[in-house]
């Protein structure tokens, strides 16, 4: 779709425009209701929190109980999130266990917010200890923890170390000065029976994820904290729209971890060092 086109023009303006953009936009177009990517103007707007925009949107002709987004219309989209009423009478509802996501999200957002350095990775185990993260990555561990800073590289002597921290719901294998924890190999070993979510926070590139399960590598796009692709299960667009922009609380809401704080992330409790073999290697 090109830049110029009418249609990309209308979405982008949903999400950064004004509402006089988008209606006059709306107006241009025909049809408020033109799907781009498995959704609507209208559902970029409430995705991006734009209550402005989504109400120029209706008031164009758009429908916010339209089906789309794994049944995600920007109606039910609107439940989870701070303004559930802004479409009057709600035609759907959130079932219990999206409810109970909706409740949960803040917490594990505020409990990382602290987090704003560039530099580390992490990769978060569901239903797994420390120490059988441990042995299921054959690691010696160090008699004494490394004195680092967060933003800090240590050097090559430390790339094949990690930190390994129990926190509710499973472990944190983290390093906070490099990308070693997010190597395809560390992941898939971690994931054996369970979901294990890596991510590299690329201070040149941006941070970078990937989903193993069970020991098998999930296919798509996983950038943390992203916009949701057409065709992503249901759980996956919420959880995109809960978790936007919070990629450290995004990591633990796919593998159901929960840590009360940054040290996980940060400062582990232990560390220990990776034997030798390609960790670099996809499979």
């Amino acid at each position: 779709m090109s830049h110029t086109d009418p249609l990309y023009l209308l979405h982008r303006a949903a999400e950064t425009g004004s509402p006089d953009e988008v209606a006059g936009l709306a107006r241009e177009l025909g049809d408020a209701d033109v799907l781009a990517d498995g959704r609507s103007a209208l559902w970029v707007a409430v995705w991006a929190g734009r209550d402005d925009n989504a109400r120029a949107l209706v008031e164009a002709g758009a429908d916010p109980w339209r089906s789309m987004m794994a049944g995600w219309s920007p109606g039910r989209l609107s439940l989870a999130g701070p303004t559930p009423g802004m479409f009057g009478k709600a035609r759907e509802a959130l079932s219990a266990a999206e409810e109970a996501a909706v409740g949960e999200a803040p917490g594990v957002i505020a409990a990382l917010d602290e987090i704003d350095d560039d530099g580390w990775s992490v990769c978060c185990v569901g239903g797994v200890s420390a120490d059988e993260a441990m042995r299921r990555l054959d690691v010696v561990a160090l008699p004494e923890v490394p004195e680092f800073a967060p933003d800090a590289w240590l050097g090559d002597e430390y790339l094949d170390v990690l930190g390994f921290t129990d926190v509710p719901g499973g472990c944190v294998v983290a390093q906070p000065w490099a990308y070693a924890a997010s190597y395809p190999v560390v992941t898939r070993l971690l994931s054996a029976g369970t979901v294990a979510y890596a991510m590299y926070a690329n201070p040149k590139s941006g941070d970078q994820g990937s989903v193993h399960r069970d020991g098998i590598l999930v296919p798509g796009h996983h950038g943390p904290a992203g916009w949701p692709e057409a065709d992503d299960p249901p759980e996956e667009v919420l959880r995109t729209f809960l978790y936007r922009g919070e990629s450290p609380a995004y990591c633990c809401a796919v593998a159901g971890v929960r840590p009360t704080g940054v040290a996980a992330f940060l400062a582990p409790e232990r560390f220990a060092r990776l034997p030798t073999r390609d960790y670099a290697a996809i499979a």
